[in-house]
């Protein structure tokens, strides 16, 4: 009897094991959240004032070596960046206003910043403890509040005495300041703010215009996907036509909700492009993850099925079935492999790759029957 007993034991013990570690893949593998979920808590009342910012007032200061210089450049520059996605700027304290942005440009950084990991402090343009030279630090305030948003740019150089020496450019301070207005002139912190302050509306007027550049399009429908913005979706469809946007569209759209299945399903059968296909297939994994729809289970399982599917496309397919686990999926996967399996030439990455995914796939899938 206690041998019984043991074996049940260790059986469930084994199960929980199993349970626990793929809980843990599961957090481990989970995308990092945007730069706004760490923000603040807001309030409702406050959020609503978010959305309804139409007037900003902007403060800058610009420091040197030798004190404090003049931020009127500074100021226009900013202003003119924020005035592209619609706002109105006031310059001076008495006007109404609904927001103030803060600059604070210096030859050597004095303020530390953020905390030393975690949060914003893990983005690319967050406060660096460790850099010491020209910054220009953002933030912005809430009427009275300081919220907890802060970005920096920096310059490609920390030493700006030495960076003048090189190209014989005069005075360090007046040096670093130009060349963190040259940062600052491409920074993409406008569209940054549109999406913290929960403005998609502003954002997809932008991208709907014909002079907006390529690269600035792509940046705005990643930041729609990281917003959930379902009023985006209209104008995501119409991005999946255009060859260079089809890609980040799909990708904005697997953060959108359940109404992109369809269209991912159709658009990894139909599209011929086969990077828009793999795409698609990590957007019906991300989507039917997301929502815990199993519905995407069948096209996907088609898809895998298909002697004509690229190996790239595959690898994605395989991927997706791995974050939706079905008992269904199984076999088809056990079959892939076995294939796999019997192809030998380590020199070929897309098959050490889709071998990969498979066996991933396979483990997701086989560990959820067991425990289910």
């Amino acid at each position: 009897m206690s041998f019984v007993v043991g074996i049940l034991v260790r059986g469930c013990a084994m199960r929980m094991a199993l349970l626990f570690s793929t809980l843990v893949f599961s957090i481990v593998a989970l995308p990092s959240p945007p730069s706004w979920a760490y923000r603040d808590h807001f309030t409702p009342e406050q959020k609503a004032l978010l959305e309804k910012i139409q007037t900003v007032r902007i403060e800058a200061i610009a420091l040197t070596d030798k004190g404090a210089v003049d931020a009127a450049p500074i100021v226009e520059l900013v202003a003119r960046r924020i005035g592209e996605l619609g706002y109105r700027v006031v310059s001076e304290a008495g006007p109404p206003h609904d927001v103030v942005i803060k600059v604070k440009c210096e030859q050597r950084k004095t303020w530390e910043g953020t905390t030393a990991a975690g949060g914003d402090a893990d983005l690319p343009d967050a406060p660096s403890r460790l850099w010491k030279g020209p910054a220009c630090q953002m933030t912005y305030l809430l009427g009275h509040m300081k919220v907890n948003w802060q970005k920096e740019v920096r310059t490609e150089f920390e030493d700006a005495g030495q960076a003048t020496q090189s190209v014989n450019a005069g005075d360090p301070g007046v040096y670093a300041l130009g060349k963190l207005k040259e940062v600052l002139a491409v920074y993409e912190f406008p569209l940054l703010l549109a999406a913290e302050w929960g403005q998609p509306g502003r954002l997809l007027k932008l991208l709907d215009r014909s002079d907006t550049p390529q690269a600035r399009k792509v940046k705005i429908l990643s930041l729609l996907g990281e917003m959930q913005a379902d009023e985006a979706l209209p104008k995501l469809r119409e991005a999946l036509k255009d060859r260079n946007l089809a890609k980040q569209a799909i990708g904005a759209m697997g953060n959108l909700g359940k109404e992109g299945i369809p269209l991912f399903v159709e658009i990894m059968n139909t599209s011929p492009d086969v990077e828009v296909q793999a795409a698609a297939a990590k957007g019906l994994g991300q989507l039917g993850g997301m929502h815990g729809d199993a519905s995407v289970v069948a096209p996907l399982l088609a898809k895998l099925q298909d002697a004509k599917t690229d190996w790239s496309v595959l690898t994605e397919v395989a991927w997706a079935l791995g974050k939706i686990p079905d008992k269904q999926s199984i076999q088809p996967l056990q079959d892939l492999d076995k294939k796999l399996q019997a192809m030998r030439d380590p020199e070929n990455v897309p098959l050490k790759k889709l071998k990969e995914a498979v066996f991933w796939a396979i483990k997701q899938c086989d560990s959820w029957e067991h425990i289910s």
